[in-house]
C-alpha cells in the first residue's frame, strides 16, 4: 500500500504543470477515488487538494524567481487563467505576490514533497469486528453542521441544545438493531474532510421500522461494517479514533471505506468527560492481489 502510495506522489510531481486526475491517482495506488481521498487527507494531515495547489505554488515559486518566463506565463502554465488569480493564490502560499517574490530579501514558504514510509508503530492492538447488516433507516434530526477536527463542535452543541427531549425519547424507541439505543451520524462528507467544510449530522436511531410523519430519515443500503470500541476523555476519543482507523487499521488490513454514514454510539459519563464508544465505518474488502 505504501509504495502504491509513493507512486501516486510521483504521479503527482510529473503532472503539477498540468492536469492531475484523482482518478488516475486512485488507479496508481490500487484503491477508490473515495478511500483514496479519505486515507491522504488521513495520512497527509490536509486535504489532497490543498497539497496539489501548494506543491504547484512551490514549484511555480522557483520558476518566479528564476526570472526566466513572465509572470502571466507561469501563471498560466500552472493552470491559473489570469495573472490576478495567480497572485491570489501565490499570495495565500507564500504571504507575498509573485511581483514581490522578485524583490530583494522576500521570504517564501515552501511544501515539501510527501512520501510515505512505514514506522515502527503499532505495538498496540485496536478492538473491532466486522458486520454484516440489511439495508436500514436511520431516523432522526437532521442539521448541516461544519466539521471541527479538534474539540467540542459548536454548531452540535447547539442543534443538541434545541431538541424536543419528548420527541427524542419517541425517537428512541425506534431504535430495534445495531447498534442500539440513539446515535450521532455523519454523511455528506466532502473527500477533503477538511476543517470547516459541512456535513449532516444526524441524531437518531438506526430501525427497520416506518419512518414516521415529521422526522429526517436516511436510508441505508445493506453492506459490511467495521465497529471500532474505545474508551477515554470526551470528545478526544472519538475524534482519535476516527484517526486512528484510517491511519492505522486501513493501512493494515485487506478493507478500505466505501460510500456510506460513519455512525457513532456513545455511552457519556454521569459529568460527561468519559465516554465508552463505538465507531461505525462501511467498508468493503479489497481485491486479493
Amino acid at each position: 500500500m505504501l509504495d502504491r502510495l509513493n507512486q501516486a506522489m510521483d504521479h503527482i510531481e510529473r503532472n503539477l504543470a498540468g492536469d492531475i486526475d484523482v482518478r488516475e491517482l486512485a488507479r496508481v495506488a490500487a484503491t477508490t477515488e473515495y478511500h483514496f481521498r479519505r486515507m491522504f487527507s488521513a495520512l497527509a494531515g490536509m486535504p489532497l487538494s490543498e497539497y496539489v495547489r501548494r506543491r504547484r505554488l512551490t514549484v511555480a515559486a522557483a520558476e518566479v524567481l528564476a526570472r526566466e518566463r513572465t509572470l502571466l506565463d507561469v501563471a498560466v502554465r500552472y493552470g491559473y487563467g489570469s495573472g490576478e488569480a495567480f497572485a491570489r493564490a501565490f499570495r495565500a502560499v507564500h504571504g507575498v505576490g509573485p511581483a514581490e517574490a522578485r524583490g530583494a530579501g522576500a521570504v517564501l514558504r515552501s511544501q515539501q514533497r510527501l512520501s510515505f514510509h512505514l514506522v515502527i508503530e503499532g505495538s498496540g492492538s485496536m478492538r473491532y469486528r466486522l458486520v454484516e447488516k440489511d439495508a436500514f433507516n436511520l431516523v432522526g434530526r437532521k442539521a448541516r453542521v461544519p466539521l471541527v477536527h479538534e474539540g467540542m463542535n459548536p454548531a452540535i452543541v447547539e442543534f443538541m441544545r434545541g431538541l424536543d427531549p419528548a420527541e427524542v425519547r419517541r425517537i428512541e424507541e425506534l431504535s430495534d438493531q445495531e447498534p442500539h439505543g440513539l446515535v450521532n451520524v455523519s454523511d455528506d462528507l466532502a473527500d477533503s474532510r477538511a476543517e470547516g467544510t459541512e456535513l449532516d449530522y444526524y441524531h437518531g436511531v438506526v430501525t427497520g421500522a416506518a419512518v414516521p410523519d415529521g422526522l429526517d430519515a436516511l436510508p441505508v443500503e445493506a453492506g459490511t461494517w467495521a465497529v471500532f470500541a474505545h474508551s477515554g476523555p470526551f470528545p478526544e476519543t472519538l475524534q482519535y479514533l476516527w484517526r486512528d482507523v484510517f491511519t492505522q487499521w486501513f493501512p493494515s488490513n485487506p478493507y478500505r471505506s466505501r460510500p456510506g454514514p460513519e455512525i457513532v454510539s456513545t455511552r457519556l459519563s454521569d459529568d460527561g468527560a468519559y465516554a465508552d464508544a463505538e465507531l461505525w465505518i462501511p467498508v468493503e474488502r479489497t481485491a486479493a492481489e
